[in-house]
């Protein structure tokens, strides 16, 4: 029997993993917020706004009838901001009928207050679930282009694991397994601070050394941050440590080094979220429960500290990276 697949989510990188694994062969439902998008997924096979020139798979059924999309779903990739997951998985919750279905987190960020991962988030709220997080230097405009990419994915359920590597592994994405969820999920989230901050160094002009050094201490943070959470070491110096740090804070394509860099141009952050058109870039987020998390358990996190402190504190770009050099 086909084992129904959704995707809740029709941003960049929900698109790119429905179009992925419809192109593996397999059906998949996608939810969509909003209607004129749905129309144009259905009819065009396109999706201007979060992935231009990109053609979509026939397999893709768009809908934006949560019920629809959910309901009786055996794989649920869940692919919101990681802002929105809790409240989308209470709105799941009653719709996910499948005993034991496997639900994939793909947001990189971690919730405000409770500094809780996207996965605990969603075994809150999702009892009996088996829940996988995806990570690794994953851009969603070199995947669903098919350029060579690597991920990971790690969870308790190995049977859940390697049936979640056979939907999306193919000669372009290969998937390879761990057994440390949380230091997948807390590598995803800090490393888009750090690109925040090479985003503003480039802006800035200073080169290929300071880049350097704010990505290696931003590795360090990485590593201090994720100790607390009992994370394994080995994780940070793989594609969902280093792999995606290196992406994130180099990238055209990262939303997190584009803040950085308007930043660097002197725009606020209200003005640069409006330039975005609804794009999200984590890191803005993250930074919050980063710095109030580090503050609690006297975590040094310098790098953490100064992007925050700039980003909700009003401090001068000037002083910001003044304070910053002296810890590199």
């Amino acid at each position: 029997m086909t084992q129904k697949i959704a995707v809740i989510g029709a941003g960049g990188w929900g698109t790119t993993l429905a179009n992925m694994i419809a192109d593996n062969g397999h059906p998949v439902h996608l939810w969509v917020r909003e209607p004129e998008l749905k129309a144009e997924i259905e009819k065009k096979r396109q999706n201007s706004i979060y992935l231009p020139s990109v053609v979509l798979s026939k397999g893709i059924m768009p809908s934006t009838d949560l019920k629809k999309v959910a309901e009786d779903a055996a794989i649920l990739i869940m692919a919101v901001p990681s802002k929105f997951v809790r409240e989308m998985a209470r709105k799941i919750r009653p719709l996910l009928t499948v005993k034991g279905a496997i639900v994939i987190s793909v947001a990189k960020g971690l919730e405000h207050n409770t500094y809780r991962t996207m996965s605990q988030v969603l075994e809150e709220e999702l009892p009996g679930a088996r829940v996988i997080a995806l990570s690794g230097p994953n851009h969603c405009e070199e995947v669903s282009r098919k350029m060579p990419t690597a991920t990971v994915i790690a969870g308790r359920d190995k049977k859940a694991l390697e049936n979640v590597k056979k939907i999306l592994d193919n000669d372009y994405f290969k998937v390879y397994l761990l057994d440390d969820r949380t230091g997948i999920e807390i590598c995803g989230a800090i490393k888009n601070i750090t690109a925040i901050a090479a985003g503003i160094v480039d802006g800035l002009k200073y080169g290929d050394n300071t880049r350097a050094s704010i990505i290696t201490l931003g590795l360090t943070e990485m590593a201090r941050f994720g100790r607390a959470f009992g994370t394994k070491r080995a994780t940070f110096y793989g594609l969902a440590g280093v792999g995606d740090l290196i992406a994130t804070a180099t990238s055209k394509h990262s939303r997190n080094h584009f803040v950085g860099e308007k930043i660097a141009e002197g725009k606020k952050l209200e003005s640069i979220q409006k330039e975005m058109h609804g794009m999200v870039a984590e890191g803005v987020y993250t930074v919050k429960s980063a710095y109030e998390f580090s503050l609690k358990h006297n975590i040094d996190m310098p790098l953490t500290t100064q992007v925050y402190k700039l980003l909700y504190e009003g401090k001068s770009l000037d002083k910001a990276i003044s304070d910053l050099l002296k810890c590199i």
